[in-house]
């Protein structure tokens, strides 16, 4: 018999809480990426290269949570609980998000242990619910697509034999759209912190979270939706007291005239420009745009960061100083210079 391995590197708990925390967002392509059917084995395969990255961050002294999305995942779900009504009742949106959590977050723990356990407590996911308000009037106008593409014959066809409201999707086909309500604020985020301060890999606010609406009678009630995964990032980063904001996606970098011959990569923007060029029609409201929009409520707060990049350029952009670019490296949005006193 060869030696044992060695014992895992506890983290000191004290040193947990003092350390800075980065909420990272990744997208549900991030598990299932384009050119793949999103097997178990896939998805599996991509959390892992994921976890690295997390390790990067780990190892250079950072507390990490992990949101993600699950649009490919809750999509697909759907299909199959509805090929299936006839034999089981059926369950609302909200559940199936709910079923997705413990899905992709059991996947990403599985990674996470794997690559990272001489450097964690461990990794935990928690069910996360998220507020939204009642009223909110993207409740019934459904915006957000989830699930696989359909060509325009199987969109027509869906719609009229499921209900379900369909949307070309950036020209790449046609995809089932669904309500988005903005986060108010994770329930659970108390025990994210505590969990936070013991050294654990917190991954929560799967899906954007499970939306929940207060009752009359002051309970919570699941609402019909899917949130917007870097929105509820972003309350959850505000929640915790995080330092750092990273919405993890397959570019490397936010570009400006996208698509032209004018394309040019951004390294980093105060969060005054970032709100210019949005308004400017820069980023598109199905992609680019809620990350930035997300980024920029995040470092309306002083002594904070966010970062738009691959999950490989994920520690190069957190950790280089501001102003400075050694090297590849994805987009900072960062706090508005304060002003000089005049004395």
């Amino acid at each position: 018999m060869g030696p044992a391995p060695p014992d895992p590197i506890r983290p000191d708990e004290r040193e947990c809480a003092l350390a800075e925390t980065a909420v990272l967002a990744l997208g549900g392509n991030a598990l299932i990426r384009e050119d793949q059917r999103g097997t178990l084995e896939e998805q599996y395969a991509n959390a892992l290269a994921m976890a690295l990255s997390v390790r990067s961050l780990i190892r250079k002294g950072w507390n990490v949570v992990i949101v993600h999305g699950n649009g490919p995942q809750v999509g697909n779900l759907a299909i199959q609980h509805e090929g299936s009504i006839d034999l089981v009742p059926a369950l609302p949106l909200f559940t199936l998000g709910a079923m997705t959590q413990g899905q992709l977050g059991s996947l990403i723990c599985l990674a996470l242990n794997e690559v990272c356990k001489q450097e964690i407590a461990g990794a935990v996911s928690i069910i996360t619910h998220v507020e939204v308000d009642s009223g909110d009037p993207r409740l019934s106008e459904p915006t957000k697509p989830i699930g696989p593409f359909f060509d325009q014959s199987e969109a027509e066809s869906l719609a009229a034999n499921r209900g379900w409201t369909m949307a070309e999707d950036a020209g790449r086909g046609y995809r089932r759209v669904v309500p988005s309500p903005r986060p108010m604020a994770p329930i659970e985020a108390d025990a994210i912190s505590a969990l936070i301060d013991l050294g654990y890999i917190v991954v929560a606010g799967g899906g954007g979270g499970i939306p929940v609406a207060r009752s009359a009678d002051g309970a919570y009630r699941g609402v019909d939706a899917v949130i917007d995964k870097d929105f509820a990032a972003e309350r959850i980063a505000d929640a915790v007291a995080a330092q750092a904001l990273v919405m993890v996606t397959g570019v490397a970098a936010v570009q400006l005239h996208f698509g032209t011959p004018r394309q040019q990569a951004v390294t980093e923007m105060t969060a005054t420009e970032a709100r210019r060029h949005l308004a400017d029609g820069q980023f598109p409201p199905g992609s680019m745009g809620p990350k930035v929009e997300a980024a920029i409520e995040f470092v309306e707060a002083p002594g904070r960061i966010s970062a738009i990049t691959t999950p490989e350029l994920v520690y190069g952009t957190l950790d280089e100083p501001a102003g400075v670019i050694a090297g590849p490296r994805g987009t900072r949005i960062v706090p508005d210079p304060v002003p000089a006193l005049i004395s």
